[in-house]
């Protein structure tokens, strides 16, 4: 049975034919309400509230539980149903290409780059396709070591050598976490996982996975869970997690765990820069309104909420923002270090291999067990 949606219109009803079958005209929809997909966070009442009130909208939201999922949700035809989407950057990139995401003038957003710091002014690079702006960045923290320095030093943790050092056995923790772990550990080998790789260097990430498997004390999927073996010095690191492991746990006043980035090893990169983006989703009911969310996500004031949430805090890319937190906010924040690790860093996208090296992850963990 054909059931239209917000986006799909029977050719030639009008207004009178659509309010006899029950149905709102779209202007009339755009007028009250809209559908956001996101991570925790952006869905704070302190964030949607007012903008509700101040767009006279209501904003209906989907939670995203992973990137990958919810960017297949849309491609799969839930585009039709949202007009903003918050998630990882890499997926936003896609979304223009794809065909499901509207892509945004650098112009009409001006005030916005400027209110940024540099690093993310246009012309973006990771948020472009092929010179057109797909998104605008929301928050963004790196990956590296997690460490308690109760227990360890960071200096120890300026190369992810402990990981493989008998010294350390049964003392890490490796997060199961999609391509997170997994990137760090072929940095370390010397492979840049987000080049095209052969078949050589895809068994050089195999062979280091197993390595550190066979050095590690737990590989779990619950933050939690890490995060308590880490206060209490039964791992002496977190690998594949970063900053979004640690500002929770620093926000409530342990600001002995700390994350860092390992020193570049034979000239490569070892850390990785994760972000989020806000994206208009193809074809949104009211295109003002949905450039007025993404504008309001963007903002210094929503900025720092964004920053600031009861599960995580994190950086964003707003630089008159800065002004607006706390001394105490920028200590659990790390932010006298954030350009350090941005320029050990690379900035994290979707690898041409990231299939192959998921499988490799999951047939070695399997043998390790």
């Amino acid at each position: 049975m054909f059931s239209p949606n917000r986006r799909t219109f029977l050719q030639g009803m009008g207004a009178a034919g659509l309010a006899g079958a029950g149905l709102m005209p779209r202007s009339a929809q755009a007028a009250t309400s809209m559908k956001f997909m996101c991570w925790e966070g952006y869905d704070s009442p302190d964030i949607i509230k007012p903008f509700e009130e101040a767009n006279d909208v209501s904003i209906s939201i989907d939670l995203i539980t992973d990137s990958p999922g919810g960017f297949a949700k849309l491609a799969a035809g839930a585009w039709r149903d949202f007009d903003v989407v918050a998630t990882d950057s890499p997926w936003v990139q896609r979304m223009g290409p794809a065909g499901i995401g509207e892509f945004l003038d650098d112009a009409e957003f001006a005030d916005v780059y400027d209110s940024f710091y540099p690093q993310f002014r246009a012309p973006f690079e990771p948020l472009n396709f092929e010179g057109k702006t797909t998104g605008l960045p929301t928050r963004w923290g790196w990956v590296g070591p997690t460490v308690n320095t109760k227990y360890d030093k960071l200096e120890s943790w300026r190369s992810y050598a402990p990981c493989f050092d008998p010294a350390y056995k049964d003392k890490i923790c490796v997060l199961d976490w999609g391509d997170w772990p997994i990137m760090p550990m072929a940095l370390y080998a010397g492979i840049d996982p987000y080049k095209e790789l052969d078949d050589a260097e895809l068994n050089e990430i195999r062979l280091v996975l197993r390595a550190l498997f066979k050095n590690t004390r737990a590989i779990v999927g619950d933050l939690s869970v890490a995060q308590k073996g880490l206060m209490d010095g039964s791992f002496r690191t977190l690998i594949g997690g970063g900053t979004y492991c640690t500002s929770a746990l620093r926000k409530d006043g342990q600001k002995e765990i700390m994350s860092i980035v390992p020193e570049p090893k034979d000239g490569l990169k070892q850390g990785i820069i994760w972000m989020e983006a806000g994206g208009i989703v193809k074809d949104p009911v009211d295109d003002a309104k949905a450039k007025a969310l993404l504008r309001d996500l963007t903002s210094p004031e929503v900025a720092v909420k964004l920053a600031w949430t009861e599960a995580t805090c994190n950086l964003v890319p707003s630089q008159k923002a800065e002004a607006l937190f706390t001394d105490e906010q920028k200590d659990v924040l790390q932010m006298d270090y954030m350009w350090e690790a941005w320029d050990k860093s690379h900035f994290h996208n979707v690898a041409p291999n990231i299939d192959q090296m998921l499988e490799i992850w999951s047939q070695e963990l399997a043998a390790a067990r």
